[in-house]
């Protein structure tokens, strides 16, 4: 998946907004809140998103994977894909829309209204 390819995916979600942020990550929120970002620098592409507590254990030491620094040291289940073989494009799209599930799971229903979000 390319940067850009990242970008054009987290767009599709529902009332999604884009922001660059941290040293010029490429961060997707629902209101202030975020579910995915990516950097794109000489270390190669590196996507971090929010795991449920089963996925965080499994994914965690599969190669290409990692806690995601500074999220997971504060005791938060993210992961970042930075390296082959990673999760393949398809993979990795399911699990930042998990994570954009897990972030509207949160809102309450008024927001999710506001929001033109369902559930």
């Amino acid at each position: 998946m390319t940067v850009d390819e990242y970008n054009i995916f987290c767009e599709t979600l529902p009332a999604t907004h884009y922001v660059q942020q941290w040293g010029g990550a490429h961060v997707w929120k629902i209101r202030p809140k975020f579910f995915a970002a990516a950097w794109d620098d000489a270390d190669g592409l590196r996507i971090t998103f929010k795991a449920t507590d089963m996925g965080y254990e499994i994914m965690r030491d599969m190669p290409g994977l990692r806690p995601a620094p500074y999220m997971a040291s504060r005791g938060m289940t993210w992961i970042q894909h930075y390296a082959a073989p990673g999760l393949d494009d398809d993979n990795l799209k399911t699990h930042i829309k998990a994570s954009y599930d897990m972030v509207v799971a949160k809102l309450t229903r008024k927001q999710r209204a506001e929001l033109g979000i369902e559930g």
